[in-house]
């Protein structure tokens, strides 16, 4: 057992940008042991004036559609310039293929050994709920470390977008060419909630069949209701093994963010962040509450299997449920 730091030592090593004691307050942070808990919120209270400088960047993509490669060459370019990245992941469904993203890591070989970045796969075995109320505090303390770019993954597919995309300032749908379907297959409240579309693998014989796909994105997304920010999504083209197409898709997030802080769109979506983890964190230790209830394992299986014989209807068992006062507390 190693010693047990402080909250300061925690803080000023992550203020310092030690990567090893930021590693350590993260997995505080996931631990679901209520010393731990308590610790990590005292490391999160002291570093919480030097967080909320980075551009939260939200990737997300269909399979297949080499976002790992992709992230991997958009890093290099973040980094050659100067910047410092952080790449997370929000995995929902890690509990079930046992943590796929330790795959992610050895892939972003070239990535992961770059000094001026720091990737951290996500907690395998939980709620899509408690994944993202820790990737919230992930970023703050990446912030405090001094990382100024903070890329969020979802590797799950599904809900965890809509996850994603009520913590970033920016959300990047990657999309594949070619694949036939697209538009239909894509379900349109992703691309509702994308801020740029890239379509990846835009190389060689494949160029011509990515530049079709942009057109027809760029007219389906001129369907959509205007945002209200005075920001279009544009659709663009890019290609991980060559390279093209990477800088503009940063120049881009660029661009919607100095609009974004023009506009005051950018404040207004960074409180509106913050709510959308208070409602999250709520009805997660709502549920949390319910299920912890002395006999409620039993009383649930009771019901459930009235429900799947058809001797309960789901409304009546739900409220048999709600109205049932266990008598010690």
């Amino acid at each position: 057992m190693r010693d047990r730091l402080s909250a300061d030592q925690y803080a000023n090593g992550i203020l310092m940008g030690d990567r090893l004691l930021l590693s350590r307050a993260i997995t505080l942070v996931e631990s679901r042991r209520p010393d731990d808990q308590e610790l990590a919120q005292q490391v999160l209270d002291r570093v919480l004036p030097k967080t909320g400088h980075s551009i939260r960047i939200g990737i997300t993509g269909v399979p297949g559609v080499g976002k790992s490669t992709f992230i991997e060459t958009f890093g290099k370019q973040l980094t050659s310039l100067g910047h410092h990245l952080a790449v997370l992941a929000v995995d929902p469904t890690s509990q079930r293929s046992g943590g796929s993203l330790l795959g992610d890591k050895t892939r972003m070989e070239t990535l992961s050994m770059d000094r001026n970045a720091y990737i951290r796969p996500s907690p395998a075995g939980d709620s899509l709920g408690g994944v993202a109320h820790r990737t919230r505090e992930t970023i703050l303390l990446c912030e405090a470390a001094g990382f100024d770019i903070i890329l969020v993954e979802t590797v799950g597919v599904g809900q965890s977008e809509t996850v994603v995309h009520g913590m970033v300032d920016f959300f990047l749908l990657l999309m594949l060419a070619g694949a036939g379907d697209e538009l239909q297959g894509m379900k349109r409240g992703i691309m509702e909630l994308a801020d740029a579309l890239a379509i990846t693998k835009a190389d060689g014989e494949n160029q011509a069949a990515a530049n079709r796909a942009r057109v027809e994105y760029q007219n389906a997304l001129h369907l959509f209701p205007p945002t209200g920010t005075g920001w279009f999504p544009p659709v663009l083209t890019c290609s991980a093994l060559t390279g093209e197409g990477i800088e503009l898709i940063w120049q881009t997030i660029e661009d919607q963010q100095r609009l974004m802080v023009q506009n005051g769109h950018h404040s207004q979506r960074r409180q509106e962040q913050q709510l959308t983890w208070f409602k999250s964190l709520l009805r997660h230790h709502l549920e949390k509450q319910f299920y912890n209830q002395p006999g409620m394992d039993e009383r649930l299986k009771f019901l459930e299997n009235q429900v799947r014989i058809g001797q309960l209807l789901p409304v009546p068992a739900v409220q048999a449920l709600l109205h049932h006062h266990p008598k010690e507390h």
